[in-house]
């Protein structure tokens, strides 16, 4: 399936439901047990796949009313076009934006927002991508955030005490986020600079091409913009984010409950706000529709067992003269593992059984933990099994094939080093 979306040879709705039920088939189940996989899958996201058709509708709304305009005008101005500036900025926004520990808040706080300043410096949207997933991940090992969690409670342990020897790798992490931000800030510069011939040329072939077309998606903002109540959504917006992070309704109820309130706010007829709706209805209907797809897959995976069965496998085969050092080895390729496993088969089953056979080496279950954690932490928002990433691909209008190809090999490295520094400094 990660070879199939890698390739882009076929849609993800595709890649995501023919492969598992011919897995099923050939495993000996019939139709029937397929069918309660998919109904066991669909009930683990159907929340998700909610939350995203209405979240991506309230912020295309929000974009439409110009919320974002002054914003971005001012990182802009801020820049000068400085595209250094543009990569460091977003480690930074992305860093605070994953605070709460949710990567799909994290994704909708900081793509509606940042987007369209890549797009107008001509940057590579998919270097978005990288900089705030490698961010979010660093930040991710917080307690309140899934994976200490999930570990915290296979090595029944506090949270918090699990935490505290990683806040030295969560700083050295940062530090390494920040200088990739400035080497892919760089190497931005000369890509924009050999295509364009000058950041200046990039910045003004918006002008220069489709002229037509342009001007008139200009009339159409202007057409939409609502300059006057800018604070009145802006003040919707963080009420519904706060909502959303407080966790008091449904991350999907929330962004229903928001796009039935800005749409009247904006657009007084009913015929404006079915257009609102209708615009941005297809994106929405897209990624709620490959979230399904996302949900027969797991539930394939999980209700055959392959998932235990891949975990357990994994560590099985590997050589016995390499059993003391097997769980940095499961670190070093936590990422490659996060796009096999979903977060929950990685630290409920391959944890274990790792802690398992490297305790049999006198090696600290702590140890163990901490080399899987750091290794796997910094690819969850590269793997196709963690629903947020099909949120960022959404907001972004960008596809998860060329996704993993431009942003794995950056992350991947990033996660050996701090598994090796983990080791250096004595916390693995």
């Amino acid at each position: 399936i990660v070879a199939l979306l890698i390739s882009g040879k076929v849609s993800p709705i595709v890649a995501m439901v023919i492969p598992p039920i011919i897995g099923a088939m050939l495993a000996g189940y019939s139709f029937a047990e397929v069918g309660g996989f998919f109904e066991s899958g669909i009930s683990s996201v159907i929340n998700v796949a909610v939350m995203f058709m209405f979240a991506i509708i309230f912020f295309g709304i929000l974009q439409d009313v110009g919320l974002f305009d002054p914003l971005i005008n001012k990182l802009v101005s801020f820049s000068n076009g400085n595209i250094i500036a543009v990569t460091v900025g977003t480690v930074l926004v992305a860093t605070v934006a994953h605070l709460d520990g949710s990567g799909a808040s994290t994704f909708l706080l900081t793509i509606p927002a940042l987007l369209p300043l890549y797009k107008r410096l001509k940057m590579n949207p998919y270097l978005l991508l990288l900089l705030i997933a490698g961010s979010a991940g660093i930040i991710n090992m917080i307690p309140w955030a899934g994976p200490l969690g999930r570990t915290a409670s296979v090595l029944e342990m506090d949270v918090t005490e699990l935490w505290q020897p990683l806040i030295p790798i969560q700083l050295i992490g940062f530090v390494l986020i920040l200088s990739l931000a400035v080497y892919m800030g760089i190497r931005e510069k000369k890509r924009i600079t050999k295509m364009y011939g000058s950041l200046e040329a990039a910045a003004a072939i918006e002008v220069a091409e489709d002229f037509h077309d342009q001007e008139a998606e200009k009339a159409a903002a202007n057409h939409l913009a609502r300059p006057k109540l800018i604070w009145v959504n802006a003040i919707l917006a963080l009420l519904v984010l706060g909502v959303l992070v407080s966790g008091i309704i449904p991350a999907g109820l929330a962004f229903l409950i928001g796009v039935s309130i800005i749409l009247p706010i904006n657009f007084r007829t009913v015929d404006e706000q079915m257009a609102r709706v209708k615009a941005h209805a297809p994106g929405a209907m897209t990624m709620a529709s490959i979230i399904i797809a996302a949900g027969l897959f797991l539930g394939v995976l999980n209700g055959t067992g392959m998932l235990t069965a891949i975990a357990e496998d994994a560590a099985s085969i590997l050589p016995a003269f390499i059993g003391p050092f097997v769980h940095i080895i499961v670190g070093i390729l936590g990422v490659p593992f996060d796009l096999v496993l979903s977060t929950d088969a990685y630290y409920f089953a391959l944890l274990p059984v790792v802690d398992q056979i490297a305790a049999t080496y006198g090696v600290a279950s702590l140890s163990t933990a901490y080399a899987m954690i750091i290794g796997n932490i910094v690819g969850t928002f590269v793997s196709p099994l963690a629903p947020a990433v099909w949120l960022a691909l959404g907001l972004a209008g960008l596809e998860m094939g060329k996704h993993l190809r431009y942003s794995l090999f950056w992350l991947w490295g990033l996660s050996i080093v701090l598994v090796l520094t983990a080791v250096v400094i004595g916390v693995i």
